[in-house]
């Protein structure tokens, strides 16, 4: 394996573990970069380097980011933000992904980059619904602004320096590991 193959993977769970923040704010900084050819991407995913797509992305972006603002609007994106995640999760890493075989590049698409995508978002809503039991939502929007500037930080380190992005989707995702053990493990006194 070389060593573009290695950072087009770690590129794709990096930007994946962004999407399980917000799905489509990754999708317009791949786009974007794509855009001003600071990456190349897979033939059959350049309509992403687009000006329709790019201003698709960027509106989408802009909604979604606002809608997680509103309050039972936030909870409700959280309700189909898993599944829509996990999709575009698997869109990311097959667009970033490069020189391996279809079979390869599409069991690493669904399982890394759709299995990532899907885990942080449930984390997430999880962290919003969890907040919103106990703040009455008053710390929603706190949760949003830390969701958004995360996905954003992440996507961002994900273009420049795709293998410290891969690192940090690792540990992101063991802590949730931590956290999905910590809280399923019974207390007994």
């Amino acid at each position: 394996m070389t060593l573009e193959i290695i950072i087009s993977i770690c590129l794709g769970i990096g930007l994946s573990a962004s999407v399980g923040f917000r799905v489509f704010l990754p999708l317009f900084v791949l786009s974007l970069a794509s855009y001003f050819d600071v990456i190349q991407l897979n033939d059959s995913w350049i309509w992403l380097s687009t000006t329709s797509a790019l201003l698709t992305l960027g509106v989408a972006s802009m909604v979604e980011v606002f809608a997680y603002f509103v309050p039972y609007i936030d909870n409700l994106l959280d309700s189909i933000a898993v599944p829509l995640a996990a999709l575009a999760g698997t869109v990311i890493m097959l667009s970033t992904v490069i020189d391996l075989s279809p079979v390869i590049t599409w069991s690493l698409a669904i399982i890394a980059g759709g299995g990532t995508a899907a885990a942080v978002a449930g984390t997430s809503g999880a962290t919003r619904l969890t907040s919103t039991v106990t703040t009455g939502g008053m710390g929603n929007p706190i949760v949003s602004i830390l969701e958004t500037i995360t996905s954003i930080v992440l996507s961002i380190i994900s273009i420049f320096l795709p293998i410290l992005a891969g690192i940090l989707a690792l540990f992101i995702l063991f802590i949730i590991y931590r956290l999905y053990t910590k809280f399923k493990t019974p207390c007994v006194k």
